[in-house]
């Protein structure tokens, strides 16, 4: 249970986001204050309109109810009551059109800074979140802002002003007990519709967790559907999902409940109102001191009125659940990535492609270090490899040379420029990774490939295919370079997917590569075709490479054995089988196992 500390600490938290998300929409709005000036003059004139037709009506109605008919037809008062009726509708169809421009710009710029943002945070952060539910957040949320901006503002707005003008057509004309009763069921509407909006909210956001909880769980489920299979726990995801859907059925029936008490509260105090002043006007009229026009003013101005009440009931119960959504898409907005301002650092100038560790230490969370102390150096043109236990740190050493994470201590040097004063991107460009699976996007074989160069031409990305002993097999294809690799690249073998991943290092043709176990998933004919492939890739370039399989990195020019986040040996192939080491012993089980498999 919350403690009142807690409570008002999460009173002040929520009136800050309010705050921030308020400015936020006043940056928008201050960017297009001349469209959304002009829309809202368009609003005034449209609602003018619309107040005029009763009024119109009104001296229709007298003039055919007077006991000597008019002898002439009064065209001018028929006409002008069409007139006025397209004009309103006219003018607030001109004003949506106006206006759409800034929502849809508004849900485009911030659709476009929360696919930036993800791609800015680190990987600590994408390995707490489900894909599966952040996209609802997103979804959800640009959807909230563009109802915010919009249907609130062009609901809210024209409503008050409506009424307004109703208002003050009616002190100018009738006694005041109409007004007063206009007034007093517009202000206890407002005030019902506050009060239990407010208790709705609290089942509109466990509706909304639960949701993305309920879409992350099933993303999961079918981003690993081989592994379900594999276990035939189909059942078993199932009953996750089924009871995810059952705490969200239950939060939608209580939200639905409150729903219920809402709508039928406040059509009661509609009711009532309408009643009140239908009451008053027809004894006016039976007392003579009415028109039948007057009654027919008055019930339209009745309706005018509580019909814009029962839309500002509904705009303000999608506004509040529009602020619960926007307000999760602002909190993503507001976590901070791990490197801020990296981006804005000037470019690493990488060309021989020398890489020093110095003395790096680091750990994933404080107090449990995986790298302690490391120094290696990947001279230009030579290839290291790095081997080692589960854990020992391997890896690590790949993701701080692209700059995922920065080292806790020492610094790693790319051409003597050490690579925290320089911008990760430019850091990445650097160097090219052929990982253990190389992830294909759902598109062409060919448009995989170059993948690694945007813009690259046919005639490049079919080099570096060749270059990969990959083009053969592609024009084999009845599709040839546009088949398709499918989701996650399931058309293809994992032999293939691999040589699609060295024909991208190919074609990007950087100072550095790493690879990253790149063939641990691959059976022993196919490795050995792919080791040749990235041994001609690694000539003349400087390679880091992760190696479980110690087969695959016999002709490194040194190799460094990992253990426990230190460097427990280096050597040679040779040196380290001499020195009877660590190495040694890897070598040796690793060989009776190949042996005892054949």
């Amino acid at each position: 249970m919350d403690t009142p500390d807690q409570t008002r600490e999460d009173a002040a938290a929520s009136r800050a986001a309010r705050r921030r998300f308020v400015l936020e929409l006043w940056s928008v709005m201050r960017a297009w204050r001349w469209r959304i000036a002009a829309s809202v003059g368009l609003l005034l004139v449209a609602k003018v309109a619309t107040v005029a037709v009763p009024l119109l009506l009104k001296r229709i109605i007298d003039a055919f109810s007077q006991p000597n008919l008019p002898a002439r037809l009064p065209i001018y008062l028929l006409v002008g009551y069409a007139v006025l009726r397209f004009a309103a509708t006219l003018f607030n169809e001109w004003r949506d059109l106006l206006f759409a421009r800034v929502t849809l710009s508004a849900v485009r710029g911030y659709a476009r800074q929360t696919f930036a943002h993800l791609f800015a945070l680190g990987p600590r952060f994408h390995a707490q979140r489900q894909v599966g539910s952040l996209l609802p957040d997103i979804d959800r949320g640009t959807g909230g802002i563009a109802f915010l901006l919009g249907v609130g503002l062009f609901t809210i707005v024209p409503t008050l002003v409506e009424i307004g003008l109703v208002l003050a057509v009616m002190l100018r004309r009738y006694p005041g007990g109409f007004a007063l009763i206009i007034l007093a069921t517009f202000l206890v509407y407002c005030g019902f519709t506050l009060v239990f909006t407010a208790r709705r909210v609290v089942y509109q956001r466990r509706v909304n967790k639960l949701d993305a909880r309920a879409k992350g769980q099933l993303a999961d489920s079918l981003l690993n559907l081989d592994t379900v299979k594999y276990f035939t726990n189909e059942s078993v995801e199932l009953d996750k999902f089924s009871k995810i859907m059952g705490q969200w059925q239950e939060a939608g029936l209580g939200n639905q409940r409150a729903l219920f008490i809402l709508h039928v509260g406040q059509s009661f105090i509609i009711g009532i109102g309408v009643a009140a002043i239908m009451l008053l006007a027809g004894m006016a009229v039976l007392e003579r001191r009415l028109s039948v026009g007057d009654l027919v003013l008055i019930n339209a101005y009745a309706l005018q009125v509580c019909l814009p009440l029962n839309a500002l009931g509904f705009v303000y119960r999608e506004s509040r659940d529009a602020w619960v959504n926007a307000e999760r898409l602002f909190a993503l907005l507001r976590v901070p990535p791990d490197m801020p301002g990296a981006e804005r650092l000037p470019p690493l100038q990488a060309t021989a492609g020398d890489v020093v560790f110095e003395d790096v230490r680091f750990g994933y969370e404080p107090g449990r270090p995986v790298l302690d102390g490391v120094s290696l150096r990947i001279a230009p043109g030579t290839t290291l490899a790095v081997v080692g236990r589960s854990g020992s740190g391997k890896s690590t050493l790949a993701r701080l040379l692209l700059r995922f994470y920065d080292p806790d201590g020492g610094r790693i040097l790319v051409d003597g420029q050490d690579i925290r004063l320089h911008s990760p991107s430019s850091v990445r460009r650097a160097i090219g990774v052929v990982p253990q699976d190389a992830a294909l996007f759902n598109d062409s074989i060919g448009n995989n490939i170059a993948y690694a160069r945007p813009g690259a031409d046919a005639a490049a990305v079919e080099a570096a295919a060749r270059a990969a002993q990959l083009h053969d097999t592609i024009a084999a294809l009845p599709e040839g370079y546009a088949s398709a690799a499918g989701e996650r690249g399931v058309n293809v073998s994992g032999g293939e997917r691999q040589r699609i991943g060295i024909a991208r290092a190919i074609l990007k043709a950087p100072p550095i590569l790493i690879f990253d176990e790149a063939t641990s998933a691959l059976d022993s004919v196919s490795e050995h075709a792919i080791v040749e492939e990235l041994e001609r890739l690694a000539r003349n370039r400087s390679t880091l490479v992760i190696a479980h399989r110690l087969s695959t990195i016999v002709n490194a020019d040194r190799i460094v054995v990992m253990e426990r986040g230190r460097i427990a040996e280096q050597g040679t192939h040779a040196e380290l089988l001499r020195a009877k080491g660590m190495y040694a012993r890897l070598w040796l089980l690793q060989q009776r196992l190949e042996r005892e498999r054949e």
